[in-house]
């Protein structure tokens, strides 16, 4: 029959949102320009807004044929709030979900996994080390990181079962996928060898924009006379949204705007509720957000001042494709400042210091030429470095190393079963 794979990631269509596009062009790559047989174990839809979409509420397992790929989905938990024993609760859902009703695949030729799930790395790992084929991570967080630094409750106690489990899923991988350079090190730290590390960055997934800039801001309401600075994307805690609110107060002439969904975004509207330059919308529609990013004067990514190589923000390559400046107040030495400085398309300020970012958003203002150029340089650089052509052409390559590696490319049996005892969707 052909070459058969499977890619573990908890994040799959229809999130919008996150790792999931990433898996999911992926995937549906594999599938169309290889022919393969391309199966996805994945989590329910429930990011960002970390709630379980209402089309798969009661479902235990579900299998389902999108864009040419089988998913087979797993219930797990969904906290609604985050504190380290709630996301150890729902890892340990994952888990146990792959453990206990594996999907019925046959034997792979490889097998992926989108990293920061330490479950659904662990589950990849198992299912290639028990048909002795390539196993291959791609990381976009470190969840070890990301629990000591993101502020998360109990966060610095689960760091190190974090780190453990994160060491015990990369160590035996055949070679391993990074999304940006900064994550090297921490590899190495547990125990990767770095002849085995590629870099494998993530591309633009969305379009650019389409409608005239005055047309959408009028249809949105934002003010003419005042700078709009728009960040999109997850309000979890490892962004440390406050110093958006904290800017809006600093500086009445600017209009903050956060757009989207997370475990932060009550707390964020009940601190917004007495700021009147401040809104929050919620996440655009997939045909409507280019627009929406590209009528914003600055588009802001924010960071906690501890975070420093725990992950790359994906809305990056989104903010580039919009043509508009890009203001980053985070760490000096993360990737997301060297990925803003490689781009040209805005400036790096310090992070949670809202008079710092306020000063930055008025020189873009005062200087709308500039303002201008960034953008364009950040529109230039996605499409000569983040195209999504390039980017699949990077995990192709990094696919086939691992075969290469791995000795083998072995042929599907025929006859084999595939997702008995799993309800189609």
């Amino acid at each position: 029959m052909g070459e058969r794979l499977l890619l573990v990631s908890t994040n799959y269509a229809p999130e919008q949102a996150g790792i999931g596009p990433y898996a999911t062009q992926i995937a549906e790559h594999l599938a169309a320009a290889r022919g393969a047989e391309v199966h996805v174990l994945a989590g329910m839809p429930h990011y960002p807004a970390w709630r379980l979409d209402p089309a798969y509420r009661g479902a235990l397992r579900v299998t389902e044929e999108r864009g040419g790929v089988r998913v087979h989905r797993r219930r797990h938990t969904v906290p609604p709030r985050q504190t380290a024993l709630r996301r150890a609760l729902y890892e340990a859902s994952i888990l146990a979900g792959g453990l206990l009703a594996p999907p019925r695949t046959g034997r792979p030729d490889a097998v992926l996994a989108q990293v920061p799930s330490l479950a659904g790395g662990l589950l990849a790992a198992r299912v290639a080390r028990r048909h002795g084929v390539p196993y291959v991570p791609v990381v976009q967080d470190l969840m070890g990181a990301a629990a000591a630094q993101s502020g998360i409750a109990g966060g610095g106690r689960a760091a190190g079962a974090a780190a453990a489990a994160e060491r015990r899923m990369l160590r035996g991988a055949t070679l391993v996928g990074v999304i940006h350079d900064t994550f090297r090190p921490r590899l190495a730290a547990l125990g990767v060898p770095e002849d085995r590390v590629r870099l494998v960055p993530n591309w633009s997934h969305v379009p650019g924009p389409s409608a005239p800039r005055a047309r959408t801001r009028r249809r949105l309401g934002w003010p003419e006379d005042r700078t709009v600075l728009l960040h999109s994307g997850n309000m979890g805690l490892k962004q440390g949204l406050d110093v958006l609110i904290d800017t809006a107060r600093h500086d009445p002439g600017l209009h903050v705007v956060l757009m989207g969904e997370g475990s932060q975004r009550a707390r964020l509207a009940r601190l917004a509720s007495g700021v009147p330059n401040a809104e929050l919308l919620p996440p655009a529609a997939a045909e409507d957000f280019p627009d929406v990013l590209a009528a914003a004067d600055v588009l802001v990514v924010t960071q906690r001042a501890a975070v420093l190589d725990m992950s790359v923000p994906s809305k990056l390559t989104s903010y580039f494709r919009a043509a508009r400046p890009v203001l980053a107040a985070v760490a000096e030495g993360g990737g997301t400042a060297a990925e803003v400085r490689a781009s040209g398309a805005g400036r790096v300020v310090p992070p949670e210091d809202p008079a710092a970012l306020a000063a930055a958003a008025r020189a873009f203002a005062a200087d709308p030429a500039a303002a201008d150029a960034a953008g364009a340089r950040g529109a230039a650089y996605a499409e000569a470095h983040l195209s999504r052509a390039a980017g699949l052409r990077r995990v192709t390559a990094l696919l086939d190393e691992a075969l290469a590696l791995g000795g083998r490319r072995a042929t599907a049996r025929p006859g084999e079963p595939a997702g008995e005892g799993e309800r189609p969707a």
